[in-house]
């Protein structure tokens, strides 16, 4: 079992850049690939980015490519979500979820994860 915290949220306004981290502890050994969702109110969750936890190949959702950055530090089993330019539509809870075996066409599906955090919200008032 690996367990994730996520830390970082907060309000900030439209244009501003916010970082979110996610600690990875447990059994993070098999760990293949770490990812960021998103929820917002009334709003199914959905696949903002991922990283392979090894070679650290990001991927992410088309509405964040040219503003968010994710990373991971795996020697401090720590993932990173640099958040840049945020706006309004950006606003959700935001989990970190980790996956021991996901193939590329479930990256970017929920169901494509084991393990997740209990979420941190981010609010972006206009």
């Amino acid at each position: 079992q690996a367990q994730l915290a996520e830390s970082g949220g907060g309000l900030v306004q439209a244009g501003d850049s916010l970082r979110l981290s996610c600690a990875a502890s447990g059994r993070t050994f098999n760990l293949d690939t770490l990812g960021w969702f998103r929820q917002a109110p009334g709003k199914e969750r959905e696949f903002v980015a991922a990283i392979r936890w090894v070679r650290g190949t990001p991927y992410y959702t088309d509405s964040v490519e040219d503003r968010f950055i994710i990373s991971r530090e795996y020697a401090k089993n720590l993932l990173y979500l640099q958040m840049n330019n945020l706006k309004p539509e950006d606003t959700a809870v935001y989990y970190c979820a980790a996956s021991g075996s996901v193939g590329s066409w479930l990256r970017s599906r929920v169901n494509g994860y084991e393990y997740w955090g209990q979420g941190t919200q981010v609010t972006v008032s206009s």
